[in-house]
């Protein structure tokens, strides 16, 4: 599984204009099972996603079509996580 931070980055003005296609981009990463978690890093820092379901070089993709990275308005970063134990409620999540 993996964390995707999405900071702002050096055109953080132009988030608006980009701002329908980005949200595309999460519709569509939900819809497709692979985003399990979307939401903002505080205070206004950008976003993160928690994506599970996909290899890295996919997701790696996937993170480069989204409009925000495209037009640098994010910069990307990719953790990936091994799960080892989780809650009940999270299970699916472990190998």
């Amino acid at each position: 599984m993996f964390v995707v931070l999405l900071r702002f980055s050096a055109n953080k003005a132009a988030a608006g204009q980009y701002m329908d296609g980005h949200q595309q981009w999460i519709q569509q990463g939900l819809d497709n099972g692979v985003f399990l978690l979307v939401g903002s890093i505080q205070p206004g820092l950008g976003g993160a996603v928690l994506a599970h379901g996909i290899d890295k070089e996919e997701l790696e993709r996937r993170v480069q079509a989204d409009p925000f990275v495209a037009q640098d308005v994010v910069s990307a970063e990719i953790i990936e996580i091994a799960p080892g134990m989780a809650d009940d409620r999270l299970k699916f999540l472990l190998p």
